[in-house]
């Protein structure tokens, strides 16, 4: 269960777009080029092929690997690391983004004396993302050094596109030179892909039982069927998308998701690549972790001169009188002030959690169509959503490229 409350008075100004927006999404779902394959797709397959993923990760335990090491940057790590800190299985799996040598030092440093028991997932769509590339080039330098008897082709698994045309990394698992691989599918996106196959093996290796998973998956569609309705009234994740849209028709431009709890640590960092890369400039989306932000943002926030913020609180419902003062405090402080809204999650079971992600997606999605149609910016069916792209990420990729090639 996860509840939705909205402490500001919502306009009914956007109705109309609002349903326009769950209408434009449905006629999109699972057509290829839309994105849009994780609505649908991605968990029904997911299901259906839980027992090989299972026994992938069972094989890759084989040797004895008993941690996980996650190569992978945005969504190929943003997504796992969020579900591992909601579940609390963080501690079992390391992540690593960066390419300086200063970085790279410090993750080896975690591994340090147990290198021969960890497992290293490499995970790129394309296979050929720089810093995955490097990652990857270092982490085999690391076996090689602190492990010089293991096969080197044992010590990874690839997650990528099954097309070694379209993928580097798949060549090299047709190679031979990683023996174990999954898949990154087609048209889901990286920030979507929470459910894709890198997490579903995550769970497995780290001992959630498959049963739990599939539940997991089951409510994932049973939200999205949730989702899809176009009664802003039944559907949470469209009333969340309303109200982001009045607050910046209103004028507020900052929108802060502010979550209680250090079981959200990852899941910061997936809301900041969720929205900002799909919402543009449109909203800018911040993170931060409560209480220990309010020590130092309060101040800011609480100013009567701000006047472009609004703000969304995420808690787990807890029986504890301290934890509920302060988050009763926060809210009606920061309530009087700006628009807020809430959202609680009944517990941290997988079910609530997967109902909370699709929540996340769905109010994406709708928040950025509504805000688009009412700059009459109206997205042709045979095109992509804008919120389910990137374009302005390559720009700087390209740079990269030319300062590596002088």
């Amino acid at each position: 269960m996860v509840q939705v409350k909205i402490l500001a008075n919502l306009k009914n100004d956007f109705l109309n777009e609002s349903k326009r927006a769950v209408e434009d999404v449905k006629l999109r779902v699972q057509k290829p080029g839309q994105f849009l394959n994780w609505i649908g797709f991605l968990p029904k397959n997911q299901i259906e092929n839980i027992d090989n993923l299972y026994n992938l990760a069972q094989e890759a335990k084989k040797d004895g690997s008993n941690e996980l090491a996650i190569l992978g940057i945005g969504g190929s790590r943003h997504t796992t690391e969020a579900l591992m800190n909601m579940i609390g299985m963080e501690d079992k799996v390391h992540f690593y983004s960066s390419v300086d040598p200063i970085s790279f030092n410090k993750f080896a440093k975690k591994l340090e004396g147990k290198e021969d028991k960890v497992k290293f997932i490499v995970v790129s769509k394309s296979g050929g993302t720089l810093e995955t590339t490097v990652a990857y080039q270092n982490a085999k330098e690391l076996v090689k050094t602190k492990t010089p008897n293991r096969k080197l082709e044992e010590a990874f698994v690839a997650m990528t596109d099954k097309n070694s045309e379209k993928s580097n990394l798949r060549k090299l698992v047709e190679n031979g030179e990683i023996k174990l691989s999954g898949f990154v599918h087609d048209d889901v996106g990286g920030r979507f892909s929470i459910f894709d196959d890198a997490t579903i093996f995550t769970l497995a290796f780290v001992g959630v039982k498959k049963e739990d998973t599939i539940k997991m998956l089951e409510a994932s569609l049973k939200a999205q069927n949730e989702f899809l309705n176009d009664d802003v009234n039944k559907n949470d994740a469209l009333k969340l998308a309303v109200f982001n849209v009045n607050a910046r028709q209103d004028g507020k431009i900052k929108h802060f998701v502010e979550y209680f709890g250090d079981e959200f640590c990852g899941t910061t960092l997936w809301e900041k690549q969720l929205k900002n890369e799909s919402l543009k400039a449109n909203i800018s989306t911040d993170t931060n972790i409560g209480p220990g932000y309010l020590h130092y943002n309060a101040e800011s926030d609480l100013d009567k001169n701000n006047k472009d913020s609004f703000f969304t609180f995420v808690s787990v419902k807890q029986n504890d009188k301290y934890a509920n003062a302060v988050l009763k405090g926060v809210v009606s402080a920061y309530s009087n002030q700006h628009p807020v809204s809430t959202i609680e999650l009944s517990d941290l079971s997988l079910s609530s959690i997967a109902r909370f992600i699709e929540l996340k997606h769905f109010e994406t999605l709708y928040t950025g169509n509504i805000l688009r149609q009412l700059k009459n910016d109206i997205t042709p069916i045979d095109v992509a959503l804008n919120e389910v792209l990137q374009p302005n990420v390559e720009i700087y990729k390209k740079e990269v490229k030319k300062a590596l090639a002088q």
